[in-house]
């Protein structure tokens, strides 16, 4: 059987009369791709400017990265933090995923809505009243406070996704165990959480991502000794020209790359 003949889905919908979108869905990403992919030969360039093609190829930048102090200390401040981020939004939205699922109220919906709010609002909406808040708690260039800011970017996504989880599970399964004697803390950690822990993990690596690529929040509440490497990158673009923005560029493409292939891997495990 021909490949543009075989139905999409049970509806029977052929790959052949999906070949449009597919094919603008194709031109759509490659227009979203091809100029981020433009920066990873850059930063092989030797030029001292910002150059593409590089006339002559080397890892000079690269080495003035990984050799750069301050440089280190900013990644290591974005790793921390999107580490921090992960441990404390995945239990909390895995216990409002499993909270909202399993509640009767009437309300619920509107409660997720308000929860998956941060991710409608403009993101500089919320910077400015972090820091604001920030300022008459003095959270402002704090660890806690960044992190805390990033978690609350990170939850409406991953809140999405460990509910999506829960609703291609059966929760009778739950009922059963606790029907035989299990509390339902018990239940949930033995019986629930095991399987559907692929989206856990996905949510988990999102929240990850979400605070890793994160600047405009941390332009407004961190500085000095407490700046993650985008904030770093931001201000170097805007007082020079540096080509080591090129070869960290392409680092953090290539971790937010595995992140989210990471995420459609146990997304894919998960699925029923």
């Amino acid at each position: 059987m021909n490949w543009l003949s075989r139905p999409v889905s049970d509806i029977q919908i052929t790959h052949g009369s999906r070949l449009w979108l597919y094919i603008v869905s194709g031109l759509i990403m490659m227009f979203l791709v091809v100029p981020t992919l433009i920066v990873i030969p850059m930063s092989f360039s030797d030029s001292q400017y910002l150059e593409f093609p590089p006339r002559v190829w080397s890892v000079r930048w690269y080495d003035n990265y990984f050799g750069s102090p301050e440089w280190m200390t900013a990644t290591w401040v974005s790793v921390r933090a999107a580490l921090l981020t992960v441990v404390v939004t995945t239990p909390v939205a895995t216990l409002a995923a499993y909270g909202l699922s399993v509640s009767n109220l009437k309300a619920s919906r509107w409660i997720f809505i308000l929860l998956i709010t941060p991710m409608m609002v403009p993101v500089i909406l919320i910077a400015i009243g972090i820091f604001f808040a920030y300022a008459k708690l003095n959270l402002n260039n704090s660890m806690f406070g960044l992190v805390l800011a990033h978690s609350v970017l990170a939850l409406p996504m991953c809140l999405i996704v460990i509910s999506a989880g829960l609703k291609s599970y059966d929760m009778n399964q739950e009922l059963v165990a606790r029907s035989l004697g299990a509390s339902r803390v018990k239940a949930f950690l033995v019986i629930t959480l095991p399987q559907i822990r692929f989206s856990v993990i996905s949510g988990a690596l999102l929240a990850f991502v979400v605070s890793f690529d994160e600047v405009i929040v941390a332009l407004f509440i961190t500085g000095g000794e407490i700046s993650t490497i985008t904030r770093s990158m931001f201000l170097a673009l805007r007082d020079q020209i540096d080509p080591t923005i090129a070869s960290i560029s392409t680092v953090l493409i290539m971790v937010t790359t595995l992140a989210l292939v990471l995420t459609q891997v146990f997304g894919q495990s998960d699925s029923p």
